[in-house]
């Protein structure tokens, strides 16, 4: 797999997530296994290229290279401007949002709402390809909603202005993230163009990858919320895929050493105030589905400081050892009657 001059380890992607996917959380995810990954969208606006905010998540620093930023506005010379800027500050692949289905993104016509606008799409395209000498990439989704769907139109538009890669998401904007997914439309625009498509949407096993892989013909994959707590997955899909076996479920003092190291890399990224509330999600996804879970989750939201956090969590995983050296997620029926 292979985006412009940087040849990837594998084709098993990070989708790009809105607090999520921060530098610390990316470096995890290529750690066990992601070929790929980017960066949290940046927005296009010149005035906000230098909040705090905004240069937290294109940071890259010490990040495994290809190191990707995503961008998203709706005016194609601020676009232009802001992937200039980003590669100026060493981003090697610029990616377009135009997937994003949030109401807040939309409603300032970015991210899938510019769906709508076929002729803003290519000016936008044609202006950010123009732009930059580093490959440019589009992430988008099926269509506005399903009575209008225009995946094919756009990705034929982005392949004529010279995008380097497709990710489409089996959704629509009205679809949000609700009901399923569906690879119909990416198995279309895979046949339709020459670049390298990857899906993205409800891929959340190792078989529903290889399931998706095989409907669609697409070149690779691209994980969003199943990653979110199991950034292992990847290695996961990438093994399975590879060899057809699963892996086993990983050690707990496995766990126990990534939960540290990605916790400490978090605190030093954001600082105390910000790291404590800012990791809790990140904490709540790790145990969700473990014994005493949920328990924990509620008790570690009340801490305040990140030694306390990292002390909870430490003493969390060392508890797990009661089921079994590796970790036991509870079956669904238990769930359901939890």
């Amino acid at each position: 797999m292979q985006i412009g001059p940087h040849l990837l380890r594998n084709n098993v992607f990070v989708a790009p997530m809105a607090g999520v996917t921060d530098r610390p959380f990316r470096q995890l995810c290529k750690q066990l296994g992601a070929g790929y990954a980017v960066s949290e969208m940046a927005a296009s606006n010149p005035r906000l290229w230098a909040t705090e905010k905004s240069s937290r998540r294109t940071d890259h620093t010490g990040e495994m290279e290809p190191k990707a930023v995503q961008i998203a506005g709706a005016d194609p010379q601020d676009l232009a401007a802001c992937a200039r800027f980003n590669v100026e500050r060493g981003a090697q692949i610029i990616d377009i949002n135009m997937g994003c289905p949030v109401k807040k993104v939309c409603n300032s016509w970015c991210g899938s709402a510019l769906l709508q606008d076929e002729p803003l799409v290519r000016e936008i395209l044609h202006a950010v390809v123009n732009a930059v000498d580093v490959p440019v990439t589009l992430k988008f989704r099926t269509g506005w909603d399903r009575l209008n769907k225009n995946a094919l139109t756009i990705a034929r538009m982005a392949e004529d202005a010279g995008i380097a890669m497709l990710t489409l998401h089996g959704r629509t904007r009205a679809d949000g993230y609700r009901g399923d997914a569906e690879y119909e439309t990416i198995a279309a625009v895979k046949r339709a163009v020459s670049i390298p498509v990857v899906a993205n949407g409800d891929i959340t096993t190792p078989e529903k990858a290889r399931y998706v892989l095989e409907q669609t013909g697409a070149d690779a994959i691209m994980i969003g919320r199943a990653a979110q707590g199991r950034p292992w997955i990847f290695r996961e899909i990438d093994h399975f895929l590879r060899t057809g076996s699963h892996l086993p479920a990983p050690y707990v003092d496995e766990v126990r050493a990534l939960m540290d190291e990605h916790l400490r890399a978090h605190y030093g990224f954001y600082g105390e105030f910000l790291g404590v509330r800012t990791a809790r999600k990140h904490i709540g996804w790790y145990v969700r589905d473990l014994q005493g879970g949920e328990e924990f989750r509620q008790k570690m939201n009340l801490l305040e400081s990140t030694d306390a956090q990292l002390l909870a969590v430490d003493q969390f995983f060392e508890s797990q050892w009661t089921f079994g050296e590796r970790l036991q997620y509870r079956l669904a029926e238990e769930l359901q009657a939890a």
